[in-house]
C-alpha cells in the first residue's frame, strides 16, 4: 500500500475528529489535508468500493475476510472499513469486526479499520465518505465497507457503495420477509450465507421468486456461501466482477461515482452549516421561538430570519 498504515490511521481519525466538531482546529488541519490530497492526486480515484450488509448474525465479518483473502490473492490492495455499533460509554466503536479479522492484520496489502457509528442512521458512520476517499488516496485497489447490521432500514451504503453486497442466513426466522422491503432492493448481489444449514435451498428459492420480480436492467445473482470455510469465494467474486463489468458498459459506475462525490459536497456543506446554526442556538433563536409562542410571527418568517442571520454570519 502506498500510504503508509499510521498516517491513513492518523488522517482517519482527524476526518472523525473534525466531524464532530465542525469549525474546530482539527477541521482546519482536514481541510489542509484534503486539499493536499486533492493536488497530489496522478490520476481520478479508480477505487472500487464494495458493501457488505444485512441483518446481524449472518456472517458479515467472516464473510469481508473471506473476500480479503481471494482478493489479496489476485495481488489487490485491499482497505476495509468495518462500522460497528457506538459504545454507549465513550462513543468509540467496540472494534467486533476487527477482533475476527485479525488473520490479515500483518499483511501489508491490507488496511483495516473499525469506525464508530456515533448513532448514524443507514449502518455507516457520519465520516464513511471521507475515509474511503483517503483509502482511495493511499492506493487500495478495492474497498470493502461492512456496515453495523440494523436490518432493513440499512440502505446509506448503496450511497457510497459501486456494489451492494446483501447477505441473508438460513435459520434466523422470516429475514427475507423482514428485509424486501428494504435493504433487499438495494442488493447488486445476494449471497445466502451458512449455506450449509437447513433451510438454505429454501431462501434461495424465495430469493429467486422476488429477485424474478425485478424489472431493472440488472438482476442481482445469488450466490451460496460458507464463508468459514471459504466455499463460494470464488463465484462470488465471479458475481462481482460480472457487476462492475455491468457498471462500466452501462455508464452506471461513473453516475454511481458522481453521485457518491455530490453528497460528500453537500454533507460538508451542511455540516458547516448546522455549525454555524449552533451559534445561533441563543438570545436570537429563543426570541424567535417566543415570537411565535405569542403568535406575532409564524414559523417560515422565524425560519427566514434564522437563515438570514447564518447568511450574513452574525451570532446571537
Amino acid at each position: 500500500m502506498r500510504g503508509r498504515p499510521r498516517a491513513v490511521a492518523r488522517l482517519i481519525s482527524l476526518i472523525e475528529a473534525a466531524v464532530a466538531d465542525p469549525g474546530s482546529a482539527a477541521d482546519g488541519t482536514l481541510r489542509e489535508a484534503m486539499a493536499e490530497l486533492a493536488a497530489g492526486a496522478r490520476e481520478p480515484y479508480r477505487a472500487g468500493v464494495i458493501g457488505l450488509t444485512g441483518p446481524p448474525g449472518v456472517g458479515k465479518s467472516t464473510t469481508t475476510s473471506m473476500l480479503i483473502r481471494v482478493l489479496r490473492g489476485r495481488g489487490a490492495r485491499v482497505g476495509v472499513l468495518a462500522v460497528d455499533p457506538s459504545s454507549p460509554f465513550t462513543g468509540g466503536a467496540l472494534l467486533g469486526d476487527r477482533v475476527r479479522m485479525q488473520d490479515h492484520a500483518t499483511d501489508p496489502g491490507v488496511f483495516i479499520r473499525s469506525m464508530s457509528s456515533r448513532g448514524h442512521p443507514g449502518g455507516l458512520a457520519w465520516a464513511t465518505p471521507q475515509a474511503l476517499r483517503v483509502l482511495e488516496a493511499a492506493g487500495c485497489d478495492v474497498i470493502l465497507v461492512e456496515t453495523v447490521g440494523a436490518g432493513q432500514a440499512e440502505v446509506a451504503i448503496a450511497g457510497v457503495a459501486d456494489t451492494t453486497v446483501v447477505l441473508l442466513a438460513p435459520g434466523m426466522g422470516d429475514d427475507v420477509q423482514a428485509a424486501k422491503a428494504g435493504i433487499l432492493e438495494i442488493a447488486d448481489v445476494l449471497v445466502v450465507n451458512k449455506a450449509d444449514r437447513e433451510g438454505a435451498r429454501a431462501t434461495v428459492r424465495e430469493l429467486r421468486t422476488m429477485v424474478g420480480l425485478a424489472t431493472a436492467p440488472w438482476r442481482p445473482p445469488i450466490v451460496t456461501t460458507v464463508a468459514t470455510r471459504d466455499e463460494g469465494a470464488g463465484e462470488l467474486l465471479a458475481a462481482l466482477d460480472r457487476h462492475q463489468a455491468y457498471l462500466e458498459e452501462s455508464g452506471e459506475a461513473h453516475r454511481r461515482r458522481l453521485a457518491r462525490a455530490r453528497d460528500e459536497i453537500e454533507a460538508v456543506a451542511l455540516a458547516r452549516l448546522r455549525s454555524r446554526f449552533s451559534a445561533l442556538h441563543g438570545d436570537r433563536l429563543d426570541a424567535l421561538a417566543e415570537r411565535l409562542l405569542a403568535a406575532r410571527t409564524d414559523p417560515y418568517t422565524a425560519a427566514d430570519d434564522l437563515l438570514a442571520a447564518v447568511a450574513a454570519g452574525t451570532e446571537a
